[in-house]
């Protein structure tokens, strides 16, 4: 039987909400006292009640907020490459029955029994963010099981994650199978084709989580003048091109995103279709105002403006601001998607924000559709944050 170290909670916190499922445990819930800060980051404890009662195996982290993250219920659980390949195979098999093509996330952290650690798969490849320390320490069993469980031929480590910072964790990424591509990898979905840039693009190279949403909008685009703000590598420009939509417009600073945008609308035949404004979104938004722009469908995805609890207010007002400069370039009757990707702003706060923008732009906004993150990014409904995406839809 395994002999891992033991930290206690504080008299003072009930161990109910972990045994029904709680993740997660913050430092000033534990007592931190010298044997306890003995262990390094990312090693396996036995974490206990006050009392001394066994609760989970959990990892240790001493120079992390959260402190310990639940790994197992069983308090004496073995975790190495069969107990990683077991938790894979089970995430497996969700996506592939949901997916007929194995483009998805694989792993989204603490939902699927791997806290900390995001697995996107790219047919073939599949890069990894081992976002805490515990992930960190087991990379290499981790990536042994994912080879072994999903036969890709490639695993790319990457560590560009925010999270890794609060860890204590660097920023190297790393090849730890196979050979990382020399181009970026296309990706189908709704229709569309994307060009993901998984060894220098934003996060994994792609972001799966809207694919829902995408579809969405899709399905109202036939025909459709559209605009897509902060487009990234096109996803509802490319979408609603796939759908048939007259024309898409993309936005966004990043002139390599939108280079793969194009050679995406390239790949589907759809060029033709294709414009793109390069520059910072509330001047693009601004400046078509003034050119007098107006579009069946605009959607804006930022960046999340209110990423922690300290950004909310900022980040609801520029979450406000969007609205109220996208809205104007809606025709009566058309329709204004926005996106909150910001874990701090709830459903309710973004809705709210959205909405006074709408009005404050002399608009009246009907909400059609919310929308979230796709299923394959499943929510531990014990733990809220990770119900980050929300999409709003309104007839304006």
């Amino acid at each position: 039987m395994p002999d891992y170290p033991a930290i206690r909670l504080r008299p003072n916190v009930n161990p109910r909400k972990l045994r029904h499922g709680f993740p997660w445990v913050y430092a000033n819930e534990l007592v931190l006292d010298r044997r306890a800060r003995k262990n390094t980051p990312g090693a396996l404890v036995e974490l206990q009640g006050h009392d001394k009662a066994p609760i989970a195996l959990a990892t240790f982290n001493p120079n992390s907020k959260i402190a310990a993250r639940v790994l197992d219920a069983d308090p004496q659980a073995v975790v190495d490459q069969a107990w990683c390949e077991a938790r894979l195979k089970r995430a497996l098999d969700l996506r592939q029955s949901l997916f007929d093509a194995p483009f998805y996330r694989l792993v989204h952290a603490e939902a699927d029994g791997f806290p900390g650690v995001i697995i996107d798969r790219f047919g073939d490849l599949a890069v990894i963010q081992p976002n805490a320390a515990w992930a960190e320490v087991h990379l290499e069993t981790l990536c042994a099981a994912l080879a072994q469980v999903t036969g890709v031929s490639t695993i790319l480590k990457n560590a560009s994650g925010r999270a890794r910072v609060l860890e204590g964790l660097d920023d190297i990424d790393q090849v730890m199978l196979g050979q990382a591509p020399s181009e970026p990898i296309p990706v189908p979905m709704n229709g569309a084709t994307y060009m993901a840039d998984v060894t220098g693009g934003q996060k994994t190279g792609l972001f799966f989580d809207q694919r829902p949403n995408h579809a969405f909008a899709a399905g109202v685009a036939r025909g459709a003048r559209v605009l897509d703000v902060f487009s990234h590598v096109g996803g509802f420009g490319l979408a609603a091109l796939a759908a048939g939509a007259a024309d898409a417009t993309m936005v966004d600073s990043s002139a390599g995103a939108l280079a793969l945008a194009a050679r995406g609308a390239e790949a589907m035949g759809v060029s033709d279709k294709l414009r793109q404004r390069q520059g910072d979104a509330f001047d693009v938004l601004g400046q078509l105002k003034e050119e007098g722009a107006v579009f069946d469908l605009v959607v804006c995805d930022p960046p999340a403006f209110a990423p922690n609890k300290q950004a909310l207010d900022v980040g609801l007002r520029a979450y406000e601001r969007i609205a109220r400069m996208a809205a104007p370039l809606v025709r009566p009757g058309g329709i204004l998607g926005l996106c909150s990707c910001s874990h701090a702003a709830g459903l309710e706060a973004f809705r709210t924000a959205s909405a006074r923008g709408i009005g404050r732009a002399g608009r009246q906004g009907r909400l059609v559709h919310q929308g979230f993150a796709g299923p394959d990014h499943p929510l531990m409904p014990q733990l809220a944050e990770s119900g980050y995406l929300k999409a709003l839809f309104f007839v304006l």
